[in-house]
């Protein structure tokens, strides 16, 4: 098991495991959310995940849609701000917080997405493939 924890451990959860992508996200709704250049967001089936305790503590947050849906959709701890995960109902995927685990998912990073949107202040340093909006539209298909 991956266990997982906002700051103030009061939103737990656990996740039988990861299985990616495993993506550094640039754009800019996803720097705003998290304060720093990327979010770090680790792919994980919802049926591999389940929240142990601070279902109460979680809140949403949703941005207007700009160009399809859906719209841009936060979870964080009410309590600590920390973001966390919320799995949609009905879902069969969902993204964590990678800063949140507290024990090691087997798989690293594998590319940086939205690449035209980073920013000035940071450099990408890595070997990583780098993805613009429109490679990953065509890369999905």
């Amino acid at each position: 098991m991956i266990r997982g924890a906002c700051l103030c451990g009061g939103v737990r959860f656990e996740v039988e495991r990861a299985v990616g992508p495993f993506e550094l996200c640039h754009c800019q709704r996803c720097r705003k959310a998290s304060g720093s250049a990327f979010v770090a967001g680790l792919g994980v089936r919802a049926q591999d995940f389940r929240l142990l305790s601070g279902a109460e503590l979680i809140q949403t947050y949703e941005s207007p849609t700009r160009e399809s849906p859906p719209p841009y959709r936060v979870a964080f701890c009410s309590r600590c701000g920390s973001p966390v995960p919320n799995p949609p109902d009905g879902g069969n995927w969902l993204e964590i917080p990678a800063g949140l685990l507290e024990d090691d998912p087997a798989i690293r990073p594998d590319r940086h997405i939205f690449v035209e949107c980073k920013s000035s202040w940071f450099d990408i340093s890595d070997s990583l493939p780098q993805f613009t909006k429109d490679q990953l539209v065509e890369l999905r298909g």
